[in-house]
């Protein structure tokens, strides 16, 4: 009877233990603090500095099993790197800012003009994408606010103009505009490039509110709001769109109504629950089969952009005030994991290539632009989170 009551208790522990680092693994956020969270940032925009030609592009990706650079390329992602560089020159860095112009001069080089607007254009295809524009824009508008420089009002307004001829009726944004027929695509919609022009539109208005911008943006807020997860079949609404969440933050003393409002919290539970998932994942051949891989820097970096923002609009928006904590716990939380996977400088010795490694993320021994872009934004971003938990009694 003691031998099988034994044996009976050890199943069990075994069982527990198995349960741990399995299916009920407990999750990890690695601790960071302000000082920390500001090197880790750097490193990464100072990796962006170093993968940049002299003609403003930017290395696309890295293998570092080949030591090889691929030769593809992405305007999206240039635009959405140089965005990243403003967006830490508009949280205090100026360090970035000469990279990040040299990076809108090659946006600059491959503009097309139309009637009243311009549009970045792909120069190896021509084909011309609503997200590269939005990007440039909202670069642009940081820049413009952090350094008030009126440089560029001009191609910002013609910009602005591009997105909102890519609008249809009910909010929605088409994806290309057709040099061919010299109008847009009406069969392509964009879940990424949608919340990217309502970013970009806000913050227009914000620089130049007697411009009208607020109109559009409207109509986009109430389509992400109201119907373009259903609209677009897109699966496990709502669709984790940090670029929405930007842009809710951003329109948040306009002020919001009750199902912009609603659309923010669900949108801040699924923020939430992809960084619960993500921190119980640690890789290897226990973990992986039952939590997954690990997730990019692309994919986590967006999700704590996405947190930092909600928390920004909680702090100032009543309806969303019980949400304030868990947000900033969980934003700081995403932080730490990014943090914890970069490489750093003493690591990336052993590299092939130092220079690629050193503060970039990697999976499968790959790495590309958009890592350090969301990273770095999700970073930076991450560190008004931090400064206000230190300054609560």
């Amino acid at each position: 009877m003691r031998i099988a009551v034994t044996a009976t208790l050890a199943i069990c522990v075994v069982g527990l233990g198995l349960l741990r680092v399995t299916v009920a693994a407990p999750q990890r956020c690695p601790e960071i603090t302000p000082a920390s969270l500001q090197a880790f940032a750097s490193a990464s925009a100072a990796w962006i500095e170093v993968a940049q030609y002299a003609d403003g592009r930017y290395v696309y990706e890295y293998d570092a099993r080949t030591d090889g650079i691929s030769g593809d390329y992405n305007v999206v992602r240039h635009a959405g790197v140089t965005m990243s560089l403003y967006q830490a020159v508009a949280l205090g860095d100026r360090s970035r800012l000469h990279a990040a112009d040299l990076g809108t001069a090659w946006m600059q080089a491959n503009l097309i003009e139309r009637d009243d607007w311009v549009a970045l254009r792909n120069p190896d295809t021509g084909r011309v994408k609503l997200g590269a524009s939005s990007l440039m824009l909202a670069g642009l508008t940081q820049r413009r606010l952090a350094t008030d420089d009126p440089i560029f009002d001009d191609l910002m307004k013609q910009l602005a103009r591009f997105l909102v001829v890519m609008q249809l009726p009910d909010g929605a944004m088409l994806n290309f505009w057709d040099p061919g027929t010299g109008k847009p695509d009406p069969s392509v919609r964009s879940r990424y490039a949608t919340g990217e022009a309502l970013w970009a539109l806000a913050q227009m208005h914000r620089h130049f509110p007697n411009d009208g911008w607020d109109e559009p943006s409207w109509r986009i807020a109430d389509y992400l709001a109201l119907h373009r997860d259903e609209v677009e079949g897109l699966d496990f609404p709502p669709w984790p769109d940090q670029w929405a969440a930007y842009s809710l933050s951003e329109m948040g003393d306009w002020p919001l109504k009750e199902h912009h409002i609603e659309y923010a919290r669900k949108l801040a539970e699924r923020f939430g629950f992809l960084i619960r998932v993500e921190s119980q994942r640690t890789g290897g051949v226990i973990n992986e089969p039952f939590h997954g891989r690990l997730t990019r820097a692309a994919g986590l970096g967006t999700w704590v952009e996405g947190l930092t923002s909600m928390w920004r609009l909680a702090s100032t928006d009543d309806r969303l005030a019980d949400l304030e904590p868990k947000l900033a716990e969980r934003a700081i939380c995403g932080a730490g994991i990014l943090a914890s996977r970069q490489v750093s400088d003493e690591g990336a010795a052993a590299w092939p290539s130092p220079a690629l490694a050193a503060g970039a993320w990697f999976r499968d021994g790959i790495t590309r632009m958009d890592d350090q872009q969301h990273a770095l934004s999700g970073l930076a971003l991450t560190g008004a989170i931090l400064a206000a938990e230190e300054d609560r009694p």
